[in-house]
């Protein structure tokens, strides 16, 4: 049997039936819409690929910007042995092959391999290790592509070794020129002879939420539909009628999960309304458990709002029963609620931040005994060792205050609250003001 032509085969196969996103792939940074930060005349990356001197470098972005393609480019561009896999199939047994393979090829023809990593964050430490020495000696040029931050996935040695390029989601000009392309390819749609009206294309361009992997497969399932109802023209009941809406992006155990739970924060923290409002509908509309978000929520009330407005407290409590009592979808509004009375409210972290001075002290200071005189006395014994001896009851005097050290001796006269003149913790201060005058008239 003639093996080759089988593979040829099946290579031409594959091209004809692969999906729209692998068969119009570019094949050159001409062809490549978006991410001009990084691929502009100029700009240090597309030098090195002109010039084939490409190093090490870690491709970080959101799925379907372009990290894969690149690599792509660079392997045709590029004098290298070109070895590709994907983290998730592959292992270390894998990349000890391919070093024993990329050494052998510098012996025999003094020719470098260049490998690509797909999904390099799902190698633990452990199988990244094995690419540093090879990395450091030039005997690999890596390329690793992630859609996690390689601050926390990749081993800092190996990241130390290599250049990180920020792919950003592509923005929907740069789709709808993606988009477009593909239509006229002769890889693409070309044979269908379709055209596609601006509304159908805006529509596609605003639903792949940046990612060109999801706008090509969006269009080539219109393309299928306009083609089945014997149409010459994509419009945005053909898309919509060949597609679900899909999820937005959001990955609850990833960064973009704690990115959003901090624009939130950061949102309601700085009182702007309409912001914290969209963060929570991004949270929500994802899939996000509400749990977590009133949780958050609930948070905030205590670490940022605190004593100015103590009413923020109870309607995140009531908002937690809300929660768990009906759930989603109709609890979103009471979030929504809670969002816009936190985003609303007087601003004060003076018992968190008094409340880390006090957990330093105690970190530094150890268990101080409780002076005797504020200990309880219960037994004859405890009151013969002056538990409780020389106690002032506050009820005993006027006001309800009584000059009396109530911290350890060696924290005596140490301060860690300070109210401040916003929203109900004025009232707070005032009162404070008056136990201290209190306290220093006696």
């Amino acid at each position: 049997m003639d093996h080759n032509l089988f593979e040829r085969g099946a290579t031409e196969y594959y091209k004809k039936n692969a999906p729209l996103a692998d068969r119009v792939r570019p094949e050159g940074t001409k062809e490549f819409f978006g991410q001009d930060d990084i691929l502009g005349e100029g700009k240090f990356l597309r030098s090195a690929i002109d010039s084939g001197n490409i190093p090490s470098v870690i491709l970080w972005g959101p799925p379907g910007t372009g990290k894969t393609t690149l690599a792509n480019i660079i392997a045709k561009k590029c004098d290298k042995e070109f070895v590709s896999f994907s983290a998730v199939t592959a292992g270390k047994k894998d990349v000890k092959e391919v070093i024993a393979r990329a050494k052998e090829l510098i012996k025999q023809q003094d020719r470098q391999t260049l490998l690509f990593v797909d999904e390099i964050h799902r190698f633990n430490k452990l199988q990244q290790d094995a690419f540093l020495h090879s990395v450091e000696d030039g005997t690999l040029t890596l390329i690793g592509a992630t859609t996690e931050n390689p601050s926390f996935e990749i081993n800092s040695a190996l990241l130390s070794r290599c250049q990180v390029v920020v792919f950003k989601s592509l923005t929907t000009s740069a789709l709808k020129k993606i988009v477009q392309n593909a239509l006229g390819s002769k890889k693409g749609l070309d044979d269908f002879g379709l055209t596609i009206d601006d509304e159908a294309l805006d529509f596609i361009s605003t639903l792949a939420y940046g990612d060109a992997r999801a706008a090509l497969n969006v269009l080539e399932l219109a393309a299928l539909k306009a083609k089945a109802d014997k149409a010459d023209t994509i419009d945005i009941k053909t898309v919509e009628a060949s597609t679900n809406k899909r999820n937005l992006l959001y990955d609850r155990a990833g960064e973009e999960h704690y990115n959003i739970i901090s624009a939130l924060h950061k949102s309601l923290r700085g009182s702007d309304v309409d912001a914290s409002l969209y963060w929570l509908a991004r949270m929500l509309e994802a899939g996000e458990d509400p749990k977590y978000v009133v949780r958050r929520l609930f948070r905030f009330a205590s670490e940022d709002v605190g004593n100015a407005d103590p009413q923020a407290m109870t309607l995140a409590s009531a908002v937690v029963d809300a929660v768990n009592f009906i759930g989603m979808p109709e609890a979103e509004l009471a979030l929504a609620q809670l969002v816009v009375y936190l985003s609303a409210a007087p601003k004060s972290n003076s018992v968190y931040v008094a409340y880390k001075r006090v957990k330093s002290i105690v970190k530094k200071t150890g268990p101080l005994p409780v002076p005797l005189h504020i200990r309880n006395a219960p037994t004859k014994l405890m009151k013969k060792l002056d538990y409780g001896k020389g106690y002032k009851y506050p009820h005993d005097y006027d006001g309800a205050k009584v000059e009396q050290e109530y911290l350890p001796d060696e924290l005596s006269g140490k301060s860690f609250y300070t109210a401040k003149e916003i929203g109900f913790e004025r009232e707070i201060k005032k009162r404070l003001d008056y136990f201290n005058k209190i306290r220093t008239k006696r």
